[in-house]
């Protein structure tokens, strides 16, 4: 997608550790403008896959997520990292390590919100080793719901996280791609 490759390059900065900082867009400010092209791209790309919900890890995939939703017409279900006291029993859950903030964190979901019938679409801002979209992935087979997709606002290609996802079989939309990281700059694989 031309208008976020031109926003990264534009906007993002390449630090230590091949992390892509998107923060004044993305995952701290967010662009609600830029949120709802997002939004708008992924239900083109997910149009005909029959979702029914969608799912997210909180909480910078819940903006993508909130205009994918609102644009498919279906509901958006956030996996809390956090415990609630509302949020205390029948829960689906799984563990995800977090690749930036280098923790390890239990996600829940809970049980109300998701039915066998379910077939829902996987919405999160990077896919990197791909750990938010397998914990959702291991939420769902326990859910025995069927994930139609998932769809990811930015990837690093040269990560594990895109094996993950293809080996399991499952569409892979990534609205940008970036296949490197070169002097600091970001390569897209629309570049190559």
């Amino acid at each position: 997608m031309k208008l976020l490759e031109d926003r990264i390059r534009r906007d993002g900065s390449v630090l230590p550790g091949n992390v892509l900082k998107v923060d004044n867009f993305l995952n701290h400010q967010i662009d609600p403008q830029l949120m709802d092209e997002l939004g708008a791209e992924f239900a083109r790309r997910f149009k005909d896959s029959g979702i029914t919900k969608i799912l997210t890890v909180e909480s910078s995939g819940i903006a993508p997520a909130v205009m994918t939703g609102l644009h498919m017409g279906v509901p958006v279900i956030f996996a809390r990292k956090h415990k609630s006291l509302t949020l205390t029993d029948n829960l689906y859950t799984a563990k995800v390590y977090s690749y930036t903030k280098q923790v390890n964190n239990d996600i829940s979901i809970d049980r109300r919100f998701l039915d066998p019938e379910e077939k829902v679409l996987i919405i999160d801002d990077f896919l990197a080793n791909g750990q938010a979209v397998q914990g959702l992935l291991d939420i769902a087979v326990t859910a025995n719901i069927k994930v139609a997709g998932v769809g990811v606002v930015i990837e690093k290609r040269f990560q594990k996280g895109h094996k993950l996802v293809a080996d399991a079989g499952i569409q892979l939309e990534a609205l940008a791609s970036i296949a490197s990281f070169e002097d600091g700059k970001v390569i897209f694989a629309t570049d190559k």
